[in-house]
């Protein structure tokens, strides 16, 4: 430490009889230490890749309910296919900033809403008005958007309360009566279950339900907006082959239509 301190002429470590202690720059020292070790990490793993194998880190970040649902076999399959790769996934529903918290990719469900990212979609993403039978023949089944307004509604906290529809007569953005708010899709759908209401879910949540019966399509003659679900990593940055072929793995595990359509 002595040596470098007098290779940069600078005090890197505050020292006392307890303690040491970082000067500030030595904070600016280990930061741009830290930042050479990972180009330097970038750098292996780029001429790993242009010599046909895949390795290093790589760092996802995905919604939590489509990740416990789906993503765990996805990317098994992508591993098994590149065993080099470290991957670490991390599920979250709130919004991730991907370049400040230094992900390299990220999965999400819905609009582009960050021009900082470059986004590759999966696949499209079809929602639907579901409700159990239990509550269908409690209140009725609702024909019109009319009927469904006065609805016991289950919704979605972590985006606009609004549910917006398509139909002949164009577009009809209707706010329904909200008798659960929740930040997480799986409880959405077992709330929906257990018969408490009317939920406005993407099909990778209810494909099973939907085929088994324990969940109804609620019909009100127009077509709820649909979602993207895609990969995006940060616009800075080239792009990385890993990400590149996690696109392509994921794209080939989804299918077209995707599997749960």
């Amino acid at each position: 430490m002595a040596q470098l301190e007098r290779l940069l002429g600078a005090s890197l470590m505050q020292r006392t009889t307890r303690k040491l202690t970082l000067t500030v720059e030595g904070e600016l020292f280990l930061e741009r230490g830290r930042r050479i070790l990972g180009e330097a990490a970038e750098a292996r793993a780029e001429i790993a890749e242009r010599r046909g194998s895949l390795s290093g880190p790589l760092r996802v970040a995905g919604p939590i309910g489509f990740g416990t649902l789906h993503l765990g076999r996805m990317l098994s399959a992508f591993l098994k296919a590149h065993p080099g790769i470290e991957l670490t996934v991390d599920l979250d529903d709130r919004f991730i900033d991907v370049a400040a918290v230094g992900y390299d990719a990220v999965i999400r469900h819905g609009p582009v809403e960050d021009s900082r990212l470059i986004a590759k979609p999966l696949t499209s993403s079809r929602r639907l008005l579901v409700a159990a039978p239990s509550y269908l023949e409690e209140h009725g089944t609702p024909s019109s958007l009319a009927k469904l307004s006065g609805a016991c509604a289950i919704l979605y906290s972590n985006r606009a309360a609004d549910w917006r529809f398509w139909s002949s007569n164009g577009e009809t953005i209707l706010r329904p009566r909200a008798c659960l708010r929740v930040n997480n899709g799986i409880m959405m759908r077992e709330a929906a279950l257990a018969g408490l209401g009317i939920a406005l879910l993407p099909t990778f949540f209810i494909h099973a339900e939907l085929a088994s019966g324990t969940l109804r399509v609620v019909d009100v003659g127009a077509e709820a907006e649909g979602a993207q679900l895609f990969v995006a990593y940060p616009s800075n940055r080239s792009t990385s082959a890993k990400v590149t072929a996690l696109v392509a793995s994921l794209k080939q595990a989804i299918g077209s239509p995707p599997y749960w359509d």
